[in-house]
């Protein structure tokens, strides 16, 4: 039931609009100078005219359903501060493309993210990434589902699952400086001598949450250096994580955990369940 509530139909027409541009990549047919690439803080940190074709889609809808709620959206914030979230009025918040690097690379990781947070705290996520045709749905207490199939909690392997036999992603982000260059290399050389199944690198942070609820990997992190994420990184994947049993909290230890989560925060590890959670967070932390 939970999977035909009308929240997931914004969702795919900002999904759908992607597709030219993934079938026509490489080919003759493909026109870059469409996607209007604009760059942010950094060539690495850029938007397409997709991104904003999808936001403005995204809000012109929410407000025109819920026009009393507040909107905080990532093209409309840009390289602005983000706004504080509302303890009091019902938010949505909006990645109109996660992993914009692969969609104009034409790499399949690469999704739309809504996320709805009540009380200040995440309470809906929905997450459809167009080149899988994937759609993820979770409601805080009601489960997370994958394409209306309910996701499996903490149980079998994903419970008893250790560092040693786990497959780790991270993101490493824009961080140029020497300093954030050799602390995030450093992390991996960590884990790498620890010992690990093998590592990751995906460019989508909604997506390494998604995976990690649905048991693709087995823990993810970012914040080592200045590459942590943003409010639209975390909230929609955090309760897809979190309604399938996930462990979710700061490197440092310095904040909530689960839905207690500050998505402000620069730093995040979600892993499985807590031993693996606890052991990357040390090995990566140089405890």
């Amino acid at each position: 039931m939970l999977y035909h509530l009308p929240y997931h139909n914004k969702q795919k027409p900002a999904g759908k609009n992607m597709m030219q541009h993934y079938d026509t990549k490489g080919t003759s047919d493909e026109n870059l100078s469409s996607l209007e690439i604009s760059t942010k803080q950094n060539d690495a940190d850029f938007a397409t005219a997709i991104d904003i074709q999808n936001e403005n889609f995204i809000s012109s809808q929410i407000a025109r359903h819920f026009p009393t709620h507040e909107i905080i959206g990532e093209e409309s914030t840009g390289t602005g501060s983000v706004p504080p979230l509302s303890s009091s009025e019902p938010t949505w918040i909006i990645d109109p493309i996660d992993g914009t690097t692969n969609f104009a690379a034409g790499l399949p990781l690469s999704c739309v993210s809504i996320g709805f947070c009540l009380k200040g705290r995440p309470y809906m996520g929905v997450v459809y990434a167009p080149m899988t045709n994937e759609l993820y749905l979770a409601v805080r207490n009601l489960g997370a589902y994958r394409n209306g199939i309910l996701l499996s909690k903490c149980t079998g392997d994903k419970s008893a699952k250790t560092l040693s036999n786990a497959v780790v992603c991270f993101e490493f982000g824009y961080a140029r400086t020497d300093r954030g260059v050799d602390d995030m290399v450093d992390a991996v050389r960590r884990l790498l001598k620890h010992g690990v199944r093998t590592t990751r690198t995906l460019g989508s942070g909604v997506l390494d949450l998604c995976y990690v609820a649905c048991g693709r990997m087995d823990v993810a992190y970012t914040g080592v250096a200045e590459e942590g994420w943003k409010p639209w990184d975390y909230c929609a994947g955090l309760v897809v994580a979190m309604e399938a049993g996930c462990t979710v909290g700061h490197l440092e230890r310095d904040g909530g955990e689960g839905y207690g989560f500050d998505m402000y925060s620069k730093s995040m590890i979600c892993g499985v369940n807590e031993v693996v959670v606890e052991q990357c967070r040390n090995v990566v932390m140089g405890v």
